[in-house]
């Protein structure tokens, strides 16, 4: 087989199977659902403010696969972000996904009817391109906003 042949063949395998090592590295439903139920368990333990910075800074403990918890308030501001820890204190109540799904005030919605999924489409950030993901959300333990993890689908 001529080089490039062979290199072209040695690509496409090494694209395979980091496309099949992304996908192993994607979180599952259930998996971001009890993330959710461990992040609301760590609050009740810990308190809000030291359990908001763990989950903001603690990347060994509190973010798995490509799963991270995030917390808002009934407002809309954020409490807690492991993925970017730059939008805490940030008020996300006018933040759209493509298609005009409101999103931190449906999530806050679906806390209050005693948790829920909140369907959107929203950028990967390994790929760049908008993907459906689902996130799980459900209220603090101090009743306010929520509590969530999600899930690209």
């Amino acid at each position: 087989m001529p080089f490039t042949r062979r290199a072209l063949v040695l690509a496409s395998v090494l694209s395979l199977m980091s496309g099949l090592g992304l996908a192993q590295d994607r979180g599952s439903r259930d998996e971001a659902k009890a993330m959710t139920e461990a992040a609301y368990a760590h609050i009740k333990k810990v308190g809000p403010e030291k359990a908001y910075s763990d989950f903001t800074h603690d990347k060994a403990n509190w973010n798995k696969k490509d799963l991270y918890v995030m917390v808002y308030n009934n407002a809309a501001i954020n409490q807690a972000h492991g993925a970017n820890p730059k939008l805490v204190g940030k008020d996300m109540s006018n933040v759209r996904d493509v298609n005009g799904v409101n999103l931190i005030p449906d999530m806050i919605k679906a806390a209050a009817k005693g948790g829920g999924w909140v369907d959107y489409d929203w950028p990967d950030p390994v790929t760049q391109k908008v993907m459906p993901k689902s996130t799980y959300a459900r209220k603090q333990p101090n009743g306010e906003g929520f509590v969530g993890v999600g899930v690209y689908r």
